[in-house]
């Protein structure tokens, strides 16, 4: 998995370089002021450029990108980038403000009336006004107060700004070998994010047929969804990934929910458990058997493969549970080699608790509770806690799933307590 995580930021690196390469081999010196300025919003404009191509191919849901990078690395490095796009952007603009006006002998103000009267100079401003939206709203002060679906339909207006760049990049003074590579470029990931994110969804549906067959109640919020369907095999869909799906119900039907199996793909079908976070997840309780389901996938890297050592923790928090509970049942392993701890607030907020036990039975693994509010004065995951339930933590393998503060802080506990940062595996479960 980090070799791939690797591959995918080196390339990334390496494509930064190659745009540098070719912003140099057109680059006349002067010492003019108006031409250093131009000059470099040259170069922050194709760079920003890049970086709008690269954002768009780690939204392709690659699958090799998606198992290999896992879904928490690769939402940070699309932020990291995010914000370097944006800044970039910023930088484009102004240079070339400034380098128009000096050129001019214009003030600023009049500067910006003169360059958006030009349609493809409109474009990149539209294109800049649009990737702050997206920034803005990907915050996470402002995500936690939006609606799921309001944040999902912002993030897609990165399409029509990389549109909109595409454009003024064309209009702008590249020889024709840039804007053949920039062309060429721009066609790839047309094409990627057209065949994982529009072809392949529909194929799988056709192929699939899948359906909700059954829902039940878990405990106080949440529900086991089994859906059915053909040749499930065929999904490869490993215990610790996750598939959106798409129900086609009424206020469902338009948003794709990211849910991690509950338990391994079998005779039963496919199951998800889900407990009621937001609007979407709510809805889940009142979903029909019969309907409709499309489903993507599957993603994510918290699967078996990552496994290095013999012996085992598993570390779920809330609903985090929910992939791990597979793990619990599938990873290889004798008495005693696994391990599982499930953090939640009070005893009734256990989900599965029933087929946890049965299975630490079964396996003869170890299974303990930690129970008590966030904001307690003890702390059962704090680095003494951990090594006094698992005295041979450092000889572990541990993967971690949980709310993002709870995972971060578990984090820091365990490379306290002595597990190397390479025998930590965790996904990040957000709302």
């Amino acid at each position: 998995m980090r070799d791939v995580a690797g591959r995918v930021e080196g390339a990334t690196a390496c494509g930064a370089g190659l745009v540098v390469l070719l912003w140099a081999a057109q680059v006349r010196p002067s010492a003019r002021l108006d031409a250093l300025f131009a000059t470099a919003a040259h170069l922050t404009g194709l760079l920003a450029g890049y970086g709008i191509l690269v954002l768009l191919f780690l939204m392709a849901r690659i699958p090799a990108v998606e198992h290999g990078v896992g879904a928490d690395r690769l939402a940070r490095l699309h932020a990291r980038i995010g914000r370097h796009v944006l800044t970039l952007c910023f930088a484009h603009g102004v240079l070339a403000l400034l380098g128009y006006a000096v050129h001019a002998g214009v003030d600023v103000l009049s500067a910006a009336r003169d360059l958006l009267g030009y349609p493809a100079l409109a474009a990149a401003a539209a294109a800049t006004a649009l990737l702050v939206a997206v920034g803005a709203t990907s915050a996470r002060a402002v995500r936690r107060r939006i609606p799921h679906e309001t944040w999902r339909g912002v993030h897609l207006l990165v399409h029509v700004a990389a549109a909109l760049g595409f454009w003024h990049q064309l209009a702008g003074p590249d020889l024709a070998v840039v804007a053949w590579f920039w062309s060429l470029a721009h066609a790839v990931v047309t094409v990627l994010l057209i065949w994982y994110r529009a072809v392949v969804p529909v194929r799988q549906a056709l192929r699939h047929g899948l359906r909700v067959a059954e829902v039940r109640g878990e405990g106080p919020g949440v529900v086991s969804v089994v859906i059915r369907g053909r040749h499930l095999a065929e999904l490869r869909a490993e215990p610790g990934q996750f598939l959106r799906w798409r129900f086609l119900q009424r206020r469902l039907w338009y948003t794709a929910l990211p849910f991690s199996l509950s338990a391994p793909v079998g005779e039963e079908g496919l199951r998800i458990t889900v407990k009621a976070l937001g609007g979407h997840s709510r809805r889940i309780r009142r979903l029909r058997p019969g309907t409709r389901v499309l489903a993507t996938g599957p993603f994510g890297a918290l699967t078996a493969a990552r496994r290095t050592r013999g012996k085992v923790l598993l570390i779920a928090g809330g609903v985090g549970i929910t992939p791990l509970r597979a793990l619990f049942e599938t990873l290889p392993g004798g008495p005693g080699d696994l391990t599982l701890l499930y953090r939640a607030g009070a005893e009734e907020h256990l989900v599965l608790r029933a087929e946890l036990e049965a299975i630490a039975a079964g396996r003869q693994a170890g299974l303990h509770y930690l129970l008590g509010p966030s904001d307690a004065a003890w702390d059962p995951l704090a680095p003494r806690a951990l090594t006094a339930l698992v005295p041979d933590l450092a000889e572990h393998d541990v993967y971690l799933c949980g709310p993002p503060g709870m995972a971060e802080a578990t984090r820091t506990a365990l490379l306290r307590a002595g597990v190397p940062a390479a025998h930590v595996h965790s996904e990040c479960f957000t709302a």
